[in-house]
């Protein structure tokens, strides 16, 4: 199951890499987790737009939805004619909210583009993948993820402030993504996105394998980044870059 970080900036693009983005890839089936600002054009280097099997949409801010407008053009618009339609899991009303961000009428374009499915906490198979999701703590409606194929498990955070659910959802996960947003300061806004530490804690009580830092906005420092979170976490602790490999490759 490889895991290729299409995207890591948090809130918006960054001049690294684009908004939330991230490819699983079984060697035969290919998820995408979140498709935010820019992300579309990235995701291009690893794999083909047409060889996307499903997507999983944690929540509806834009830098982890936006960019499937663009998609639904290039699904609908193709030259060859419109693609078949890619299997789309999201939180309540992706389809309308999307079609809104277009300028687009209700159940047009995005629903001639993709097949919707609403998420709820739970498991369910999506290709050969089992994936449990659970609702984080954030001022939308959002998901965190667990994936799990052939013995490898990624742990997925999503944008969340804390809560204990993330425990549960990354337990003994050989991969926790994990949003790292904010660094320790009195004036920290509750309920939103978590610090370095607090990402650090999280891994530590899941015990995790591996700990990785995403969701990176672009004011933070990064070194201040990874001392903050390894003062909680004492395992192997990084941070996301663009094009970075995960887990086991296809096939291997």
């Amino acid at each position: 199951m490889l895991t290729t970080i299409v995207g890591y900036a948090g809130s918006y693009p960054g001049p690294e890499s684009c908004a939330s983005c991230y490819l699983i890839d079984t060697g035969g089936f290919r998820l995408l987790l979140d498709v935010g600002n820019g992300a579309l054009g990235a995701l291009q280097r690893y794999a083909s737009l047409e060889r996307i099997d499903a997507i999983c949409l944690s929540h509806l801010h834009a830098d982890h939805c936006i960019d499937m407008c663009c998609y639904s053009v290039a699904q609908t618009m193709h030259p060859g004619g419109p693609r078949p339609k890619i299997p789309v899991y999201g939180p309540a009303r992706t389809a309308e909210r999307l079609g809104l961000a277009m300028g687009l009428e209700p159940n047009t374009r995005m629903t001639d583009a993709f097949d919707f499915a609403e998420l709820a906490p739970g498991t369910l198979e999506i290709g050969p993948l089992r994936v449990t999701t659970a609702r984080m703590n954030h001022p939308v409606e959002t998901f965190g993820f667990r994936i799990e194929h052939a013995g490898q498990v990624l742990a997925y955070s999503a944008d969340t402030g804390p809560t204990p659910e993330l425990v549960g959802l990354a337990a003994g996960a050989d991969v926790l993504l994990c949003e790292a947003s904010f660094l320790d300061g009195p004036d920290l806004v509750p309920d939103l996105h978590l610090t370095a530490r607090q990402a650090g804690e999280y891994a530590a009580r899941a015990g995790v394998g591996e700990l990785v830092l995403t969701h990176l906005v672009p004011w933070n420092d990064l070194a201040a980044t990874l001392e903050q979170a390894a003062a909680a976490f004492d395992g192997h602790l990084s941070l996301a870059s663009s094009g970075r490999e995960l887990l086991g490759r296809p096939g291997h």
